[in-house]
């Protein structure tokens, strides 16, 4: 008897871990909505690990003198990022009094963590410049043996392609603009869709084709109870989310 009780809660215990695991949190721009963190800094996305979610996104930009930098804006502080230097870029003060990121300085602060790294490049002002991008971000990744933490997403169609074309095979890449169905992703070689909830939820059949069709679905930016709980009703891969520990508890239940 005493046997079968345990095998009972372990069976329990894998099914809660099993129904845990079929929605993941990721950190919008790091855990920034806590003390000594700011959004894109690197203070939020070790606040991100510290509290085990599977991922902490951040935007990077090309800069004029063609490095990568992390910040979401196209322009902070009067300066803008396709035209300033890392160097102008890096000396402005982030919100929590960090100095804005490069994406290397943002990588070495990684090292001491193993959260996915859910990288997202803005759409920049040529698709000559959005494949450059992809090309050292890819680079930098293998230099640092990131590979299997990484996953990319982006707004621009050719950026997103670009991501499929030269990234390791296999590497998680989503489309963010919301105008492509399931099938059109599938025919891409996305990943799958990350689409704002809006679009989810005027297309709640797409998350269906897309899992029928063996395709990830992640949805932003949710923030409110009752939207979460609605991801998870409808058996959303990944929620981003400003609130991670709110989605955490809820999760838990």
């Amino acid at each position: 008897m005493r046997k079968f009780i345990l095998y009972v809660s372990i069976i329990a215990a894998s099914f809660t871990q099993s129904s845990m695991a079929q929605t993941k949190v990721i950190a919008h721009r790091g855990f920034w909505n806590t003390a000594g963190a700011a959004k894109n800094s690197i203070a939020a996305m070790l606040k991100a690990d510290s509290i085990d979610c599977y991922g902490s996104e951040f935007d990077v930009w090309l800069t004029g003198d063609g490095e990568l930098v992390v910040n979401h804006d196209a322009s902070y502080k009067g300066k803008h990022m396709e035209r300033s230097t890392a160097t102008e870029l890096s000396r402005l003060k982030l919100a929590n009094g960090e100095n804005m990121p490069t994406l290397k300085q943002f990588f070495d602060a990684a090292k001491s963590t193993d959260i996915k790294l859910i990288l997202e490049l803005k759409k920049l002002k040529t698709p000559q410049r959005e494949t450059e991008a992809v090309k050292k971000i890819i680079a930098m990744v293998k230099a640092y043996s990131y590979d299997s933490r990484m996953e990319y997403i982006s707004f621009s169609k050719h950026a997103t392609e670009e991501f499929i074309r030269l990234a390791p095979k296999g590497t998680p890449v989503f489309y963010l603009e919301g105008n492509l169905t399931p099938t059109q992703l599938k025919a891409m070689g996305c990943t799958g869709p990350d689409y704002d909830l809006k679009v989810l939820q005027r297309h709640p059949e797409w998350i269906e084709e897309c899992h029928q069709l063996g395709l990830k679905v992640n949805v932003w930016t949710v923030n409110k109870a009752k939207d979460m709980e609605w991801c998870i009703q409808h058996k959303i891969d990944f929620i981003t989310t400003d609130n991670p520990l709110e989605l955490q508890k809820l999760l838990a239940k």
